[in-house]
């Protein structure tokens, strides 16, 4: 047993995951404050959380630069209510109190590492790819340096459309309905991937004359614009049950997930290790799966994505919970995976190890709406595991 994150971290970490089992706990954030605390002592120096990368923007600017207010930027750089949670706004106040008086070099960055989407919503991809064009000054008709068979003449507003067409619920939720396999879509796509081509055969001169960081903001605007023409063409696919309709847009979406986070290790790299904070099923390492009623759903996550790919590197910590007044859960039942690391826990939270292979089994007492989920899969591959045993008490 352990408070302390540094016990479980590696000499090769350079991206540590660690899991929460609902996001409706509000200890997980408090408790995550904490952690993140002990690591940036440890030479951390970036977070990502499961927001909008995009939005995401307007947090980094306030926590490094003082842009905006505490307020404006919780109601605008967070996405899914989570600009809400308290946690939340301790983490990003704190982050601007610790960066206030330090070099850029040494100031702690956050990230958003999710697509612009909600659970049954998707936006138009035309700001974001009107974005990259303006950055790159090209108007309508070939622009400077632009070759024959370049498709930047195409008139990106005519194509997308109306914002609504994209956004409705029915444009993800039925596939008749969806704009995402049009020709028009088609032909945005192959405009984005001209973008993403002459963003970087002018890199030179744009970095030069903006600077590095206005370059990848364009490119981080440009990929969530062709990330969500991808999700909209997902969307479309005709004659899929809804099991394997929900199921890939899942995919689709911790594929994204994913991109995003080896990107901003990237980004990251020369200045430190990055914590990453989310739902266990977005960062476990072993397959995901989410059921309601009639619906099976099964994906890879970002963490089953990502841990081949960066091996060692990449390090796991669940999260389990015992009992929360807030979800309304009693102490675990004897037997279950909470109650075997209740024990080991012994405290209000603490880092334990996983339990082993035959010892303890799911809790029964949850329900869908809670969005709860820690199962055997939730803890494979890792390193130890986030035990709140009373979420009042933790939080506190």
């Amino acid at each position: 047993m352990s408070q302390d994150i540094r016990d479980f971290l590696t000499p090769s970490c350079e991206l540590l995951a660690l899991g929460e089992p609902t996001h409706q706990e509000p200890a997980f954030g408090r408790v995550r404050n904490r952690l993140f605390a002990q690591l940036v002592e440890r030479g951390f120096r970036s977070i990502a959380l499961e927001t909008d990368r995009v939005a995401a923007f307007a947090v980094d600017d306030y926590v490094q630069h003082g842009v905006g207010s505490l307020d404006a930027v919780l109601d605008e750089g967070f996405t899914h209510g989570f600009g809400a949670q308290p946690g939340n706004r301790e983490l990003v106040a704190w982050m601007r109190e610790f960066n206030r008086d330090r070099e850029p070099a040494e100031r702690l960055a956050f990230h958003g590492f999710d697509i612009p989407t909600e659970n049954t919503v998707a936006p138009s991809p035309r700001g974001y790819l009107e974005h990259a064009r303006d950055y790159l000054r090209l108007g309508p008709g070939p622009g400077p340096g632009i070759g024959p068979g370049i498709d930047l003449g195409a008139d990106i507003a005519e194509l997308a459309g109306e914002d609504e067409r994209w956004s409705r619920e029915q444009a993800v939720l039925d596939a008749g309905s969806s704009p995402g396999g049009s020709p028009e879509a088609a032909r945005l796509r192959r405009t984005a991937d001209d973008l993403l081509t002459q963003l970087y055969l002018r890199a030179p001169e744009l970095i030069e004359a903006t600077a590095r960081a206005e370059w990848l903001r364009a490119r981080t605007r440009l990929q969530a614009g062709l990330g969500l023409l991808r999700y909209h063409a997902q969307a479309a696919i005709q004659g899929l049950g809804l099991g394997d309709r929900v199921s890939g847009l899942l995919g689709l979406r911790d594929a994204l997930m994913a991109q995003n986070l080896l990107d901003i290790r990237a980004v990251e790299a020369d200045r430190g290790p990055t914590l990453v904070f989310s739902h266990n099923l977005h960062l476990q390492q072993a397959p995901s799966a989410w059921s309601a009623g009639e619906l099976d759903c099964r994906w890879n996550g970002a963490g089953r994505i990502i841990g081949p790919l960066l091996g060692e590197r990449y390090v796991f910590v669940a999260g389990s919970l015992g009992r929360s007044e807030v979800l309304g859960l009693a102490e675990p039942a004897t037997g279950t995976y909470e109650a075997v690391l209740g024990q080991r826990a012994d405290a209000a939270w603490a880092l334990v190890e996983p339990p082993t292979p035959g010892e303890g089994s799911a809790r029964t007492d949850t329900a869908p709406q809670q969005g709860y989920s820690f199962d055997r899969a939730s803890f494979g591959g890792a390193s130890a595991v986030l035990h709140i045993g009373d979420g009042a008490a933790a939080a506190g």
